[in-house]
């Protein structure tokens, strides 16, 4: 029996998943790292924390699931779009990893708009803002000259996870659409957005396939990890393109609902959809793209809820349920980090209006879990107004989708069908990714076939979509209102 390992690096843990050649996962393992908050806006990671993850999980991956470390027939690693860190010329790190939540980098993006909106929009189909790597640089250049003087090459989180394992330097074209370095039309770096950047074409990472075997494991990373040499490593790609590939969306109109701690709708279609309002990235599979929503603050708006006012999901849940739509009056806004789709606002704050003396605190608990939905169905509105044609079920993916209350408002709220499988993990879509490379899996369709497994599904029910689009015209006025507050704050 042959196994095949995918390995996520996400913003606070890393999760290996070792899938076996018939589809069915063997053995799972997460490690937790830090993220560092060293100033106001600052989000920053060491990569020292990331290979120490690698080489606890892939460790401890082997020793509990009972195999050799030679039945393990690739390895493929992912991690979240626009992380970057400045290397030397012997290609080690110069720097922590800015990560992508970093927001620094406001005023750099904001020039950017003025100046050169149109030109970056479209090359790169997006507009300038803290979360690319662009403009992340450019703040780089401006605060700590001289170290952005002494950079020779720059690695983007998954790429400096596999040089560790295969002293090989290079990426992938979707985590280069993820930069703004890159032309999405001619399907290279661009020397006019580099040139923006301060930086040359040769820091850049060479650009490969997500499937392509750029190398193996090196005697060095054997010995650190415990994998065999030799073991064929895939270039991989990014988290969500990995998790939409787990999802088994990899045709057109197909569908996924993430439910994270961001969330996100995202729709397989055969062309990009350039808009400020949506993120466009490449499928792994030529030919189709899967542009979709944003919402900045999903399932960590439950999640500072009950850090804040405390319980446990389930209990909150329990209670929640118990509530009925619309939470007598009490409507939640999810804008605790500003908001992204359908409004590019950072400005926007979170809120609770509405408040009486009679609501409890289950009333304020399902009016979170309802206001994500809000927010999600904000986006799924928006897709519709740019004429994206879909399915009406989709997969429900990510940790806020495991809770059967939070599920069922998402799919009345939305009118979706949810289904929801067995895993949905990017390092479960890596797995699979690895199995498609070197050919255990004939290729995406049959990696869908033999992988992905239906757990439950969860069905709209007409009347409380009918009560949920009322609730949605409230929380839009109340969104109006509010917005000049935040905005004059700016």
């Amino acid at each position: 029996m042959k196994y095949l390992l995918g390995i996520d690096f996400g913003g606070g843990a890393s999760k290996a998943t070792l899938l076996s050649e018939e589809g069915k996962i063997a053995a799972e393992y997460s490690v937790e790292y830090p993220t560092l908050y060293p100033e106001a806006g600052a989000a920053e990671q060491n990569p020292k924390d990331w290979i120490s993850a690698l080489c606890i999980s892939t460790k401890a991956i082997i020793e509990n699931s009972g195999i050799k470390n030679s039945d393990i027939a690739a390895v493929a690693v992912d991690s979240a779009t626009h992380t970057y860190l400045l290397a030397d010329g012997s290609y080690q790190p110069l720097t922590t990893a800015f990560h992508w939540t970093d927001t620094r980098s406001r005023p750099q993006a904001e020039r950017l708009r003025d100046s050169f909106g149109e030109l970056i929009f479209n090359k790169t189909y997006h507009l300038p803002d803290t979360i690319w790597t662009l403009p992340q640089l450019i703040w780089l250049k401006e605060s700590c000259p001289e170290l952005f003087a002494s950079a020779k090459y720059i690695f983007f989180e998954k790429d400096y996870i596999r040089y560790f394992l295969t002293d090989v330097f290079c990426t992938d074209y979707i985590e280069a659409e993820g930069s703004m370095l890159y032309d999405c039309e001619c399907r290279s770096w661009d020397p006019e957005l580099c040139n923006l950047a301060g930086i040359s074409i040769e820091m850049l990472p060479p650009i490969k396939s997500p499937t392509d075997i750029v190398g193996s494991v090196s005697e060095a990373a054997a010995t650190a990890t415990g994998l065999a040499i030799g073991t064929p490593v895939i270039c991989g790609t990014t988290d969500t393109a990995m998790e939409v590939f787990a999802a088994g969306a990899i045709s057109q109109g197909d569908i996924t609902v993430k439910l994270a701690t961001a969330g996100r709708i995202c729709v397989i279609t055969d062309k990009a959809y350039p808009d400020r309002h949506l993120v466009n990235y490449s499928h792994i599979k030529d030919g189709l793209w899967y542009p979709g929503t944003a919402s900045k603050s999903a399932a960590a708006s439950y999640r500072w809820y009950r850090d804040t006012f405390g319980g446990e999901y389930r209990e909150l849940d329990c209670e929640a349920e118990k509530i009925p739509i619309g939470c007598d009056g009490l409507i939640f806004h999810p804008y605790l980090k500003g908001e992204l789709t359908p409004y590019g606002d950072p400005l926007l704050c979170g809120s609770f209006t509405g408040i009486r003396a009679t609501h409890t605190k289950a009333h304020f608990s399902r009016a979170v879990l309802e206001g994500v939905a809000m927010s999600l169905l904000d986006g799924r509105q928006y897709l519709d107004s740019l004429g994206i044609n879909y399915a009406s079920f989709a997969t429900a993916i990510g940790g806020g989708t495991k809770g059967k209350l939070w599920r069922q408002i998402l799919s009345d709220a939305l009118g979706l069908t949810l289904k929801v499988n067995e895993s949905s993990d990017s390092s479960f879509g890596s797995a699979m990714l690895a199995g498609v490379a070197i050919g255990i899996f004939e290729n995406e369709e049959d990696a869908r076939k033999k992988c992905v497994k239906t757990l439950d599904i969860t069905y709209p029910d007409p009347k409380r979509t009918a009560e949920y689009k009322k609730l949605y015209a409230e929380y839009k006025k109340i969104k109006s209102a509010l917005t000049p507050i935040y905005d004059g704050r700016g």
